[in-house]
């Protein structure tokens, strides 16, 4: 099976439900999530919901990939339009938009976009929570496909039915099973795209940390400081995340909190690099007693970025004879 970042992810003309059912019916293989499902209700999952104020943008055309991402940004109070972001992710030559295309798109719009495990229970969680999901199906076959984004927006289990926001469609219900089909052709891809300082209620530590990452390259420092702090509310001991919030903390300008994230990140996990950053900030403060130290303590576990450590040092020290 190809990975996900090898599938053509298009945006395709939207097949009527009668069309994507048939289709799923040839499918191979069983729709065993939502077997699962059905005989034993996960423990304080809700029986049904929805997010009945999703906004709407219908499409039926190779347009489903913004219509999906307005539809999730808007949701969230990142108010947007499909027209406003195709040209951000819609590949004419593709007729359609690539799943980092996707990401990326929501990233320019403000928004932390976090994949979330390919599981119908994590689908639900998120809509239970109250964050619109954005999925890819191919409602074709494995060698005729029709690839599509769609935003989940509930489930019921009752019914054993997915909610979503589809095409021309409004409230497509689609068994779980049929949308599990579907599903299972991209390697169940989804993704939630929240506000900085928000993460969906089912991102592994690993998924929101890259996240958080790349959401950092191209963002506000002010904003990405706030999407770490969100994240190291639930994770505290993640020295990524650690580092990427005093790194966005001495961009912004604060650099008394940057120092102070360094410092404790440095102490809680011995990092050569943290150490490293510490002494910087301190230099920039005025501090060369206290950069001389950092830099010393640095040393001690640098292992590769001895050099670096050096050079920091070395630097200190040329700031401080000048003084």
């Amino acid at each position: 099976m190809r990975s996900t970042a090898d599938l053509p992810a298009r945006g395709r003309r939207w097949f009527s439900t009668a069309i994507a059912l048939l289709a799923a019916l040839l499918l191979s293989g069983c729709a065993t999530q939502s077997a699962r499902l059905q005989d034993a209700r996960p423990e304080g999952l809700p029986v049904r919901s929805e997010l009945v104020d999703t906004p709407f943008f219908p499409d039926d055309s190779h347009f489903c990939g913004p219509a999906a991402l307005a539809t999730s940004l808007s949701a969230v109070g990142l108010a947007t339009t499909p027209e406003a972001l195709i040209g951000q992710v819609f590949l004419p030559g593709r007729e359609g938009s690539l799943q980092v295309e996707m990401l990326a798109g929501a990233r320019r719009q403000g928004a932390v976009a976090t994949r979330i495990p390919g599981t119908l229970e994590a689908l639900m969680r998120e809509t239970a929570a109250g964050n619109p999901v954005v999925v890819l199906q191919n409602l074709g076959l494995s060698w005729a496909p029709s690839w599509h984004y769609a935003v989940v927006v509930g489930y019921d289990l009752d019914t054993g039915e997915m909610l979503l926001r589809s095409g021309p469609v409004k409230r497509e219900t689609i068994s779980l099973r049929t949308f599990e089909h579907t599903w299972n052709r991209s390697e169940r891809w989804a993704f939630v795209a929240l506000p900085p300082g928000r993460l969906p209620v089912t991102a592994s530590e690993s998924e929101a940390a890259r996240a958080l990452v790349q959401f950092e390259r191209n963002a506000p420092a002010a904003k990405a400081a706030e999407a770490y702090r969100g994240g190291l509310a639930r994770w505290p001991a993640n020295a990524v995340l650690a580092m990427g919030l005093g790194n966005s903390l001495h961009a912004s300008g604060d650099l008394a909190g940057a120092e102070a994230v360094f410092r404790h990140t440095a102490k809680t996990h011995g990092l050569a690099a943290a150490y490293n950053n510490q002494a910087l900030v301190l230099l920039e403060l005025g501090r060369h007693a206290e950069a001389r130290r950092a830099a010393e303590r640095g040393l001690k576990v640098a292992g590769p970025l001895r050099q670096t450590l050096l050079e920091t040092l070395g630097t200190i020290e040329k700031a401080a004879a000048t003084d």
